[in-house]
Parts: C-alpha cells; structure tokens; sequence
C-alpha cells in the first residue's frame, strides 16, 4: 500500500501552520476542522475509516473518529487539536512554524498536544495493521482548552469496540491514572444602591460579599478536613477566590457584587453535590440580609477521575515506562471517555510546564520512547 502521509518532522510542521485557537474570547476564537481535515486524510491513506463529527452549525469544529480493526476491547489514542491563545511578543520564533534548537521544537501546540497525532502516525505506519485482532481508535477533539465539547458529544455510538483509552497530554512520559476535577462559579449578589451617606437607603451587595467570602473560606477548611489523598502532590481539595467586581462609585452603595471561583475536586467528590452545598450556605448566610443571590457555572466542570490500579492499561503503561502511575492536578477529558465505559490512562511526551506558555517546546529526546510506546501498546492491545 502507497503510504501518502508525511514523514515525522512534516507532520508536525503541518499541525502547527494551521491555527485551531479555542478561546472563551469569540474575537480570539477559531475553528479546528483544517486539523481535522488533515488527520482524516492522513489515516486514511493508512487504512482508516474516518468519521468527522461536526460540533457546530457552521462545521468548523469537529471531532474526528478514525477507526481500523474490528473487536470488542479496542485500543483508543486520544487528543485534542486545539491550543490556546499566545502572546506573540513574548515569542523567540514563530508560532505557527516549527522551530529546531537546542535539542527541542519550539511551536504552538507542540507539547499541548498536536505533536501526539504526528507521533500516532509515525509510529504505526510501519506497523503491520492487517494483523489487529482488536480495533485501533484515533481520536481527535475539539475545545478541550475552553467546554470540552469535543469530549461531551461523543458516546458509546461513536467508539464501538473501545476499551482502553490512552490520553497523550503532556506528563513527561510518566502515566497518570487520576486527576482532581475542576468547576467554576460565579456568585452574583444584588442589593439596592443608595446614597453613601446615609447606610440606611440600601443595601449594600460588597459588604454581604464579605460575609459570603468568609463562609467560603470556612467552608474550604471544613473540605480539606475531611477530604484528602496522599497520591497527589497538593492532598486536599482547593478553592480559589479568583475575580471579584461590584459597585461603580465610592460614594454609591454597592447594588451589584459578583465572585468567580474556582474549585478542584478530588476523586470521588461530586460536582453536583459541590453546587448544592454552595447554595445552601449561601442561603444561610444571606438570611435575613435582604440581599439575593444567583450562581452561574462558568462552565459544566470536569469530574475528577480515577482509573483503577489494576486496571490493565494501568499495569501495561507502568512495566512500559518503568514508572508508577501518578496523580495530577490538571484536568483532562478522561473523566469523559471512562464515563463511556473505558479505563483510561493520561500519557504522553513533553511537560505540562510548557503548556500555555510562550516558546512552547517539546524536547526531541522524547519523540523515539513515545513513538515506541505506542507501538507497544498497538501490539500489546490490538495484535
């Protein structure tokens, strides 16, 4: 068979010219299909059946589900194909073109993470695919740095025969089995304005903010208290206080006051159990103060996961990479994908230090143990 897609360093120079930015800003906002485009031409010169899943009205964002091999257990390697937004004067070199120096390349969206889809095809190119007794998966999302669309879409339909599934976020090689959750909510408070010299004409909505900060960080002692995992470098649960805006003049009192925070679950923590127990205290806390309150998820969070230790793919990547599994803070679309019945393994070359920073690298001593481990778990999962 005539192997049409690119070799390695081609590869990747074509992910990183085509910018997929996904941002909560519309004006910063862009579409992924070219990526996808490209992929689904890609494997299909290797053999795959490719499904592109449209994800808005338009097209311009959509999944990709390429598929070869039939069976029951398959193998799925996951990504997503969007990067977020850069600071181009921050930048030593071009963003969007592949830059080699000093033992790395540089290039937006290298370690977070569209260099994994060079390395997938890299690797199994020279693989003998006509040989799989179990189906082969390649994935690829969109908006996993802003809703996580991509991931949410999909179900069971969309990966028939999939088992096990490997996530190629950038770890350093090293297997994550778990991460903590993520949520973000916004509390809005209204009062009633009024003249300030005179406390008795309104309602002030900061200082009753003051008093909703405190019973939040009251009941952020009372999470950390109870919830804890030593598997994870920060053990407890965390609640950020990030963004708070309200009134408009000093001499006004403050009708509007609004807080966003940010909560990092750990596993076996429910999201929605998180949300009422937020709007309970902040019923009991307003009591009586004539003041109202609304929550408002910034988003629809990301669960926190734990994928067994005796989960097969779990001991197959630790006796692969020599490493135990380890625990994360950062969140990824695992959670999604074990929802659909999967056991699923965070993986892949490059640090996550290097995400979402300017002059993004992915260091070329890397590239030979990833493109080896995904053969192994081809063979191991699919042969």
């Amino acid at each position: 068979m005539m192997i049409k897609a690119p070799k390695l360093e081609e590869l990747m120079q074509q992910l990183i010219a085509l910018p997929s930015i996904s941002c909560t800003n519309p004006a910063l906002d862009q579409g992924n299909r070219n990526v996808i485009n490209t992929l689904a031409s890609w494997l299909e010169d290797l053999g795959f059946r490719t499904d592109i899943q449209p994800l808005n009205t338009d097209g311009s964002k959509a999944n990709l589900i390429a598929t070869i091999g039939k069976g029951s257990n398959g193998l799925v390697l996951a990504g997503h194909t969007d990067t977020v937004p850069y600071d181009e004067n921050r930048w030593n070199s071009d963003p969007f073109r592949l830059t080699e120096a000093n033992g790395r390349l540089y290039g937006l969206g290298t370690a977070d993470m569209k260099s994994f889809f060079a390395l997938i095809i890299e690797a199994i190119r020279d693989l003998d695919l006509s040989s799989l007794q179990q189906p082969l998966i390649i994935l690829a999302t969109a908006d996993e740095e802003t809703s996580m669309s991509g991931a949410r879409a999909l179900n069971a339909g969309h990966l028939p025969g999939a088992r096990f599934a490997l996530i190629g976020e950038p770890t350093g090689l090293k297997p994550v089995r778990m991460h903590k959750g993520m949520m973000m909510e916004a509390i809005k408070l209204t009062g009633l304005s009024g003249h300030s010299s005179n406390p008795a004409l309104g309602y002030s909505a900061l200082e009753a903010m003051h008093r909703v900060m405190t019973e939040l960080l009251k009941w952020r002692d009372e999470l950390q208290q109870s919830n804890s995992n030593p598997l994870f470098e920060i053990p407890v649960p965390t609640m950020n206080l990030g963004h708070i805006h309200g009134g408009d003049n000093p001499n006004r009192i403050c009708g509007h006051c609004e807080l966003q925070i940010d909560i990092r679950p750990l596993p076996g923590m429910k999201l929605a159990d998180l949300r009422y127990e937020l709007n309970q205290r902040l019923q009991t806390t307003l009591a009586g103060t004539m003041i109202s309150y609304e929550t408002l998820a910034l988003f629809d969070g990301v669960p926190a996961i734990e994928t067994p230790a005796d989960s097969a793919l779990v001991k197959a990547v630790e006796k692969l990479t020599g490493a135990s599994s380890e625990a994360v803070a950062f969140s990824t679309e695992a959670p999604f994908y074990n929802k659909l019945g999967m056991d699923s393994v965070v993986l892949g070359p490059g640090s996550i230090n290097q995400a979402h920073q300017p002059d993004e690298y992915l260091a070329l001593e890397q590239i030979k143990p990833t493109v080896k481990l995904i053969q192994d778990l081809v063979k191991q999962f699919c042969m």
